[in-house]
């Protein structure tokens, strides 16, 4: 079997990190998330894991260091990865895929989800601390992030567009026709 990357984007609980566990628990391999590298930060510094704090921090390093540093990193990351499969959880800019691309094992992967049904995946989860408490208002501001300006900018860069609005059962097998194609 010849290696495969995949690199799943989409908006705010469109269903990543879901997607990405079913890839390792029927597939195996490695994950690696954009947002680790800036919560590994944030733990070694004391400072609280939310989304703002993850935000700020991605912008000071990317404005202080460059746009592409997080792909540069994450780029390095895969290539010393020795599995079979890589999944790369949580991509949000043009620049995050600029270095990846050039790998031809990558394939980007959008995973579309509406509003509403990505607000309650969010409110269930509860992945940061302050997800719980969101209001749907909160939730639509989150998107005028600017972590979160370009993301659907990738949805026409994308190799495959996942849609995620139905069960669980078909976003796994959206996902296993895309791994069949590229074994």
């Amino acid at each position: 079997m010849k290696k495969l990357i995949i690199g799943f984007a989409g908006e705010i609980s469109s269903g990543k990190g879901t997607a990405t566990k079913y890839v390792l628990e029927k597939h195996g391999g490695n994950s690696s998330r954009f947002s680790t590298m800036l919560r590994d930060v944030l733990k070694r510094v004391y400072i609280e894991e939310t989304r703002e704090n993850m935000q700020k921090l991605s912008t000071f390093l990317r404005q202080t260091f460059g746009e592409d540093l997080l792909a540069k990193v994450m780029s390095e990351d895969v290539k010393n990865n020795q599995n079979e499969i890589v999944v790369i959880d949580g991509i949000r800019r043009l620049a995050d895929i600029e270095y990846l691309k050039k790998n031809p094992e990558f394939k980007l992967i959008y995973i579309d989800a509406e509003p509403a049904i990505r607000f309650e995946r969010l409110k269930i989860r509860k992945e940061n601390p302050d997800d719980a408490q969101k209001t749907f208002e909160q939730f639509q501001k989150d998107h005028e992030q600017e972590a979160e300006l370009q993301i659907k900018d990738l949805k026409q860069q994308a190799d495959y567009v996942i849609d995620n609005n139905e069960s669980l059962d078909n976003l796994n097998a959206q996902i296993e026709k895309i791994i069949s194609e590229n074994q």
